[in-house]
Formats: structure tokens, sequence, C-alpha cells
């Protein structure tokens, strides 16, 4: 995968209103989790693209350094070809023309080494910037992720509180439809609607009774009559 299309995906990523989508979800916690999902998907890639920046990168360095090493080892070996022709120069002219083309031959290749050093470094400065960047993306991933974790674990925990609340109102409502105090009322009124029965059956036989006590009543005195009756219907 291209190194720019990482960095925006990353970017976009980053960038992501975790609050905002959960607004929009029609279940949180699904999308919540492939998002982890996601992110953690993205994360293995951008880790892999980040070992690869960091691998070309450190390539081109080690080209450089090579480059630079070799032009110095050319620039000591011209060095040391002018030294000795200097060194042949009265002596032997001939000997020291050779030296003297060597030396030229050294500083070409020096010449060469040092364009082919220059030449890495935009490389390595604009490869160097893309794997900050890659780092700095990654770090704001992983964040994110740890974001994400933490909004779903928070939304389960709510869920979860919710649901307990719900199921406590549901009892309470439950107490409520079938409350006691009601069946004791009930049972009150019975009570006293038997208490009122016995009362007026009480009622019913004292005054039965006290009928019963007039009927007695009424007879003895007819018993007294008949008796004082009888006292003058007696021969004198």
């Amino acid at each position: 995968m291209a190194q720019q299309s990482i960095l925006g995906r990353i970017a976009q990523l980053a960038r992501a209103n975790i609050n905002a989508l959960i607004d929009a979800a029609e279940d949180p916690e699904k999308m919540l989790d492939q998002m982890i999902r996601d992110y953690t998907n993205n994360i293995a890639e951008a880790e892999e693209a980040v070992a690869q920046s960091i691998g070309n990168l450190r390539l081109m360095e080690a080209d450089k350094k090579e480059a630079d090493e070799t032009a110095a080892e050319w620039g000591a070996k011209a060095a040391a070809a002018a030294a000795k022709a200097n060194e042949l120069r009265m002596a032997n002219p001939a000997e020291a023309d050779r030296f003297q083309n060597l030396a030229r031959i050294a500083l070409k290749r020096q010449i060469v080494l040092e364009g082919q050093s220059k030449e890495f470094e935009p490389s390595i400065a604009a490869q160097t910037d893309v794997v900050s960047k890659l780092k700095a993306g990654l770090g704001s991933m992983a964040g994110k992720l740890e974001e994400l974790r933490a909004k779903r674990d928070e939304l389960v925990a709510r869920a979860k509180m919710a649901e307990a609340q719900t199921r406590v109102q549901d009892a309470i409502k439950s107490i409520d439809i079938v409350d006691p105090t009601s069946e004791l009322s009930r049972f009150e009124d019975k009570i006293r609607r038997e208490e009122a029965r016995v009362a007026g059956q009480a009622e019913l036989a004292a005054s039965s009774l006290d009928a019963q006590f007039d009927d007695l009543d009424v007879l003895a005195a007819d018993a007294e009559v008949e008796r004082r009756l009888a006292e003058l219907n007696k021969p004198v």
C-alpha cells in the first residue's frame, strides 16, 4: 500500500468524531465493536507501512554513507597519487605523470560518488518526513483506539445500568399494580360487613326476645283477670 494512501487513511481515521458517529448509529455498541476491529486492522497495516518506510530510509542512509565513505577513500587515493607524483616529478617525470593521471582518475570517482551522495539527500529528507508523519499518525491511531475502547466500555456499562434501572422500575410498577394496602382495605370492608351483619342479627334477636317478654306480660295480666273473675263468681 502506498505511503500517501496510508497517511491519508491515518489522517481520516484520527479525525473521526466518535461521539457524532455514536449519535448517528442505530446500534452504537455494534458500531464501536466494528470500528475497533477496523482500527486494529488499520493500525497493523500502518505499522507494516511504517516498518517498510523506516527500512527504505535506512537503506538510503546506508547507501549515502557508503557513497560518502567510498568518496573519501578515492579522495585519499587521489591525494596519495598526487603526493607521489610530486615526489617523482624531478627524478622520474614519466612516472610522476602516471601518478598524476591516477590522481585525476581518483578525483573523478570521488566527484561522482559525492554527486551520488548529494542525490540521496532530498530522498532521505522526504522519507524522513514520511516516517515522522507515519509514526505520529500511528500514535494518533493508537490513542483513538484506546478512546474507542473506553467509549465502548462506557456505553456497555451505561446500557447495563439502564437495563437494571428498567428492571427496578418494572418491579416498582408491579408492586403498585398489586397494592397490598388495597387488599387490606377490601379485607377490612369484608370484616366490617360481617360485623354489621352480626350486629343486625343480635339486634333482631333482642327485638324478638323483647316481644316474647311482652307476650308473657300480656298472658300474666289475662291470668290475673281470670283469677279475679273466678273469685267473683264463687257462691257466697
